[in-house]
């Protein structure tokens, strides 16, 4: 097969416009995320008792929508939904019956979560002398509360979104969570001026039931006005929403054949998330679950407005490919979205080990708590790249419909998750979180592997030479930018106490801005100057409209 680099360029030029669309919503909303985030950590805090108890109950709906739903919607829906559209009326049909179905069964599940509040804490939490106490679990119960209907709101979310990405209205479903953010910050705030802030509501003994229904009702309110907005959008998409309680004759049998295995594959994922969290409540009152979730909304920073972005477009394409049979332009697909992903991300993974600490800076906190959060983050970070392309190869199976294959591939990858975290439960308790993301970073490097194997065999190439390639190319460049910024942070006094770059949120967010800005140049520069052509299919649509405007 020849080259056709002009092709090349001009495909992910289109594609680069659609992800474009798509990381526009997703980068307010992720800004609005982290002020989100950094407001709940001046109320709350994210090392002690109730940023825990927050953190759990707030854990236990995400959780649970991900076994019910999430995964089967992402995983599913979209390539059966982009084979209803062949038929006569473009998949009205089966698109009513399959939200009128959906939205039953959320329902159902959303009441009986709720109902089981108290068992399911005490599932997700280790109480005891190493663990949550009784005022720590009666918090994260009365959070659970509020918390738990969120379930169905999640689940709608997804659904409803997923819907309108097969229909190729992409931007409405990565713009909402901004609404949720904004809804969030603004429940946080109130709750500031109401009860004040951290370190005065640390302790889990002194919380009210209006300090619980402030803040957990406010964040519950958040995800239901970010799932009932995407009803706006429908007619965009050519859909009119119709109640249709008729769920037989428009292939929903298939639907749920596919989704068999997936159900399975969460269901291992949801297991390993159970033991990680009961591992984890264990170093509660050092870094724990709180500086877990912080440090994981870090991580996701990059993989949501870069990966997601990306693989969501490539994803409808290759959708389309495997109903057709093309398994050479899925092969042409699976090159082009990691080259043109991994270029950010292997950026990504090396800057952010870099700013680690600054970063963990912004959300407050003495020396001791932002280098435990920063050292969570950089165990994590050191598995994002594996992370990233586990993310689109599995992608690559649903577009297959082989879900039976990533459900074996899932099932490897816990396996050797929670034979590993059960060895970080006998760390000293300081070193729990950092030996729960160094997990997680070593069983997704090797699931990685072993999907990238299975994979090259299914579609004889996936053109690994390539990509291992321009994978060496970004490196070898973000290693060089990343050495000055190691330098220029250490000179900021970013890895002692009191230095300027962590003694203070704005110190913290100064070296990100100045030090993050430096390095990215840097990077981007030396691609430049050795013509990376990943770099330049990616800043064609921009060039092209600065061109234009000329």
């Amino acid at each position: 097969m020849t080259d056709r680099p002009s092709d090349e360029v001009d495909g992910a030029s289109a594609i680069g416009r659609a992800s474009a669309a798509l990381a526009s919503g997703t980068i307010v909303s992720r800004i609005l995320g982290f002020v989100n985030a950094a407001v709940l950590a001046a109320a709350i805090g994210y090392i002690g008792g109730a940023a825990d108890a927050f953190t759990l109950a707030t854990q236990i709906p995400n959780s649970i929508y991900a076994l019910i739903a999430g995964g089967l919607l992402s995983a599913v829906l979209v390539p059966q939904i982009v084979r209803a559209g062949i038929q006569a009326d473009g998949g009205a049909a089966f698109i009513n019956k399959l939200v009128t179905l959906g939205t039953v069964v959320f329902v159902i599940v959303a009441a009986a979560a709720t109902l089981a509040a108290p068992w399911l804490v005490s599932l997700y939490a280790q109480s005891g002398t190493k663990g949550f106490g009784p005022d720590e679990l009666a918090l994260a119960t009365a959070f659970a509360y509020w918390c738990l209907p969120q379930v169905l709101f999640y689940a709608l979310y997804s659904l409803l979104g997923q819907v309108l990405n097969a229909r190729r209205v992409f931007g409405p479903f990565t713009w909402a969570p901004a609404l949720n953010n904004v809804i969030a910050i603004t429940g946080v705030s109130i709750f500031i001026a109401l009860f004040g802030a951290f370190p005065a509501n640390q302790d889990a003994s002194v919380w009210t039931p209006t300090m619980i229904a402030v803040l957990a009702g406010t964040a519950t309110l958040g995800i239901a006005a970010q799932a009932f907005i995407l009803l706006f959008f429908w007619r965009r998409a050519g859909l009119t929403y119709r109640p249709d309680f008729r769920w037989r004759g428009v292939g929903l049998g298939s639907t749920g054949r596919a989704a068999a295995w997936v159900f399975g594959m969460i269901l291992i994922t949801q297991l390993a998330a159970i033991v990680e969290t009961r591992v984890a409540t264990g170093a509660s009152g050092d870094a724990s679950i709180g500086a877990l979730k912080y440090a994981w909304l870090i991580f996701m920073l990059p993989h949501s407005i870069v990966t997601v972005s990306i693989a969501t477009a490539y994803f409808t394409r290759m959708s389309t490919h495997a109903r057709g049979g093309d398994l050479a332009s899925i092969r042409e697909d699976v090159a082009s979205s990691l080259k043109s992903i991994l270029l950010i991300m292997v950026f990504s993974a090396v800057g952010l080990i870099v700013l680690a600490y600054p970063f963990s800076a912004v959300f407050g906190g003495g020396f001791a708590e932002i280098s435990a959060l920063g050292n969570v983050l950089i165990a994590y970070l050191v598995g994002l790249i594996p992370f990233t392309v586990l993310f689109v190869l599995q992608r690559v199976f649903y577009a297959l419909d082989d879900t039976r294959t990533a459900f074996f591939l899932q099932l490897f990858q816990s396996a050797v998750f929670m034979a590993g975290i059960l060895g970080v439960a006998m760390l000293p308790s300081a070193w729990v979180a950092v030996g729960v993301a160094g997990m997680m970073s070593i069983s997704g490097t090797l699931g990685t592997i072993a999907a990238a194997i299975v994979l090259r065999r299914r579609l004889g190439g996936i053109g690994a030479r390539s990509i291992l390639g321009s994978t060496a190319w970004y490196l070898a460049a973000a290693l060089v930018a990343g050495a000055l910024g190691a330098l220029a942070v250490w000179g900021l006094g970013g890895f002692v106490e009191g230095g300027f770059a962590v003694a203070t949120r704005i110190g913290g967010g100064v070296t990100l801005a100045v030090v993050g800005t430096g390095m990215a140049l840097i990077y981007l520069g030396l691609l430049a100057v050795t013509r990376n052509p990943q770099l330049a299919a990616l800043a064609a649509p921009v060039l092209s409209r600065i061109r234009r405007r000329r």
